[in-house]
């Protein structure tokens, strides 16, 4: 089989990491994708460093073993604690992984102070502590740890009372700050983006890392020939260490946020 017509491997702790699988096959139409969400084990947030990396060690494996060209680690978390170790263990597939969008956020004209919202593991890990470091002399970066709001989107509550209380409590100590930006910095959170925007209390700029998460897969599949050569769409399959969370998958990729 040509390489080139091989499926992209997407990979999420979840259902969160569809919001990178949507900008991913946006970017890339004519590409297949084969996305796995680790449905029975999320979420990663929360979980030992250790087991992190044994989960997602075992999930690009399975997407290694059904043939793909590449893998997108469609998780903040994931990439934090093993994305080195993938990309020693397959060096000849592209590995592409996800990150919060600090520097954006922190560079733009009118950031003064900004929030990252993640979950504790990511906030805990040297990837993301040196990120937040390397652009704390360009704006105020607030890094917030979020327990159990991924397990909140795992559980299809996207909006309602108990996502709107927990947010409230959330962001009470951050009313009267000058935020000009919300970086959400974990795959699940885009999915909640309107009750975010909602509870926050006043406007604000809310962005994550997808779209160059999409741009680097692009990137790394051009400079090593990899991208698919047909002019038909691509198919998107999903997998999941949870069958019953399929058609939720199929839904979000198709829901408007």
């Amino acid at each position: 089989m040509d390489k080139r017509e091989a499926p992209i491997g997407v990979f999420d702790s979840g259902l969160g990491g569809v919001s990178v699988l949507r900008a991913c096959a946006a970017l890339l139409p004519r590409e297949d994708f084969l996305f796995f969400g680790d449905s029975a084990n999320a979420p990663y947030g929360e979980k030992p460093l250790d087991q992190v990396r044994d989960l997602t060690l075992r999930a690009a494996a399975g997407l290694v073993e059904r043939g793909v060209k590449a893998i997108v680690v469609a998780c903040n978390t994931a990439t934090s604690a093993a994305i080195t170790l993938l990309r020693e263990k397959y060096p000849d597939t592209p590995v592409i992984g996800i990150e919060p969008a600090v520097k954006p956020a922190a560079q733009a004209d009118n950031s003064s102070s900004v929030i990252v919202m993640a979950t504790p593991l990511t906030i805990q890990e040297d990837k993301y502590q040196k990120l937040a470091a390397a652009f704390c002399d360009q704006a105020n970066v607030i890094s917030l740890p979020c327990k159990g709001l991924a397990e909140l989107v795992e559980q299809g509550c996207f909006d309602g009372p108990e996502l709107d209380r927990y947010l409230q409590a959330l962001f009470l100590p951050f009313r009267h700050c000058s935020v000009e930006y919300i970086v959400l910095g974990c795959t699940h959170y885009p999915f909640v983006r309107s009750a975010i925007r909602k509870n926050f209390g006043r406007p604000v700029a809310i962005i994550d890392g997808s779209d160059g998460t999409a741009r680097q897969l692009r990137r790394q599949l051009e400079a090593k020939g990899l991208l698919r050569t047909g002019t038909e769409p691509g198919k998107v399959t999903f997998l999941n260490s949870d069958p019953s969370k399929i058609p939720m998958s199929r839904a979000l990729f198709d829901m408007e946020y």
